[in-house]
């Protein structure tokens, strides 16, 4: 017999193959960390850059008398401020029309109902766009009780606003009840990174506690193909979609020539949904990264489980980020957030397929089936394609879909 107090170092890893048996693992054993885990990086490739408010001065009529006249009123109003013209800032609205979230939302769909929960750096509350939301969040790098965003580019920031800013530019899926963990932060490279252990304590704490319906990852990890086993982060994924929980991951950020075919951890779990990058012309982002439809065993992926699963728009996209200012950024990240906005839509429509006490996974592979045939085929042959995967997003046609044909679960 073992004493309850001697296991207090190690952890429980689930069975893959059975979540009711537990395995102990003593993280601080030899080769631990290179056989069980992978690093767990946020998908930020390239620094957002600000998009600042400019202003401009409004002619003046210069005439003889007039000017004289009209100097002394001009170098009041100019103190006033009444003659500063404020621009319009830009915007990336093409992305929600590319993708039919103009449309589901001109339909009435907001996400109201739909318990969402974002695995990230934090959340910064200070930006008037994002005033007045209600956040549940879990601090898991400090000990902050209000919400906070431990990003140097407010990375969390970014990928919330995009489902939820109020102002500029209207998230995808504001009326959405949402959840924050902060798990990532600013490493000593200026990446957005953190320990696998905190990430996958996040997922669980978005499973357990906050009780999403959908749990979106714009991070991922590299795979690690002479493991014995999946890690932690894979395997709290794998638990909660087993559960009936959505998961939707980014494909990760290592495309073109010296792209390793390998999807980022945990968008390698089958009922994942895995998703890439796209630009304005529907055309696959270089960087995002292609799948591999082999498991390590040798075994090939099944429909609708290929991976990734869908692309949608990351390139160039607009939201909030720190200091109150806007950013553009680009990568699998944004694109995630998208396809999770999608399925916060489709979850309000279809409310029957959000997770039950008794779900076994059965609606997320009905609801990934719809997506299948609903996505828009960037390739020209086959049913999947390594990196555009079944297609871009189709919201509209999604949540469509999923109500004619009421697929079972």
């Amino acid at each position: 017999m073992v004493a309850l107090d001697e296991l207090d170092h190690v952890e429980f890893l689930p069975e893959p193959e059975d979540s009711r048996i537990l395995s102990a693992i003593d993280p601080a054993a030899v080769g631990f960390q290179g056989a069980w885990r992978a690093e767990v990086t946020g998908w930020a490739p390239l620094q957002a850059a600000p998009i600042q408010r400019r202003r401009r001065r409004r002619a003046a009529v210069t005439n003889g008398l007039i000017f004289a006249i009209l100097s002394v009123a001009l170098f009041a109003a100019w103190n006033s401020g009444i003659l500063l013209v404020e621009l319009s800032l830009p915007d990336s609205k093409w992305a929600n029309e590319q993708v039919q979230l103009t449309d589901a939302a001109e339909d009435g769909l907001s996400g109201v109902g739909v318990r969402v929960c974002i695995v990230d750096t934090g959340i910064d509350l200070t930006h008037d766009a994002l005033s007045g939301i209600e956040v549940t969040f879990k601090d898991l790098r400090g000990n902050s009780v209000a919400p906070i965003d431990y990003g140097m580019i407010a990375h969390g920031t970014l990928m919330a606003g995009i489902l939820v800013a109020n102002q500029h530019q209207i998230g995808a899926a504001p009326g959405i009840t949402l959840g924050i963990a902060a798990a990532l932060g600013t490493d000593e490279n200026g990446e957005n990174s953190g320990d696998e252990a905190t990430v996958a304590q996040a997922i669980r704490w978005c499973h357990d506690t906050f009780e999403a319906d959908i749990i979106s990852l714009s991070l991922g990890g590299e795979q690690n193909l002479n493991a014995q086993r999946e890690g932690a982060t894979a395997s709290a994924a794998r638990r909660a979609v087993d559960a009936g929980i959505f998961v939707v991951a980014a494909a990760g950020n290592d495309g073109g020539p010296d792209d390793d075919g390998l999807v980022s951890v945990p968008a390698n779990i089958p009922r994942v949904i895995t998703v890439g990058a796209t630009n304005m012309n529907s055309e696959v982002w270089g960087n995002s990264s292609a799948g591999s439809q082999v498991f390590e065993n040798g075994k090939l992926r099944n429909h609708p489980h290929q991976k990734p699963e869908v692309v949608a728009p990351g390139v160039g996209i607009i939201s909030t980020g720190n200091n109150n200012a806007w950013f553009s950024s680009s990568g699998t990240s944004d694109a995630t957030v998208f396809v999770t906005a999608a399925l916060a839509l489709l979850l309000e429509a279809h409310p029957q397929y959000k997770p039950q006490s008794d779900s076994n996974g059965a609606c997320i592979d009905a609801v990934k089936m719809a997506l299948m045939n609903t996505a828009s085929p960037l390739h020209e042959q086959g049913v999947h394609d390594d990196r555009s995967g079944y297609g871009e997003l189709q919201a509209l046609d999604w949540i469509e879909e999923v109500g004619s044909t009421a697929p079972d679960c």
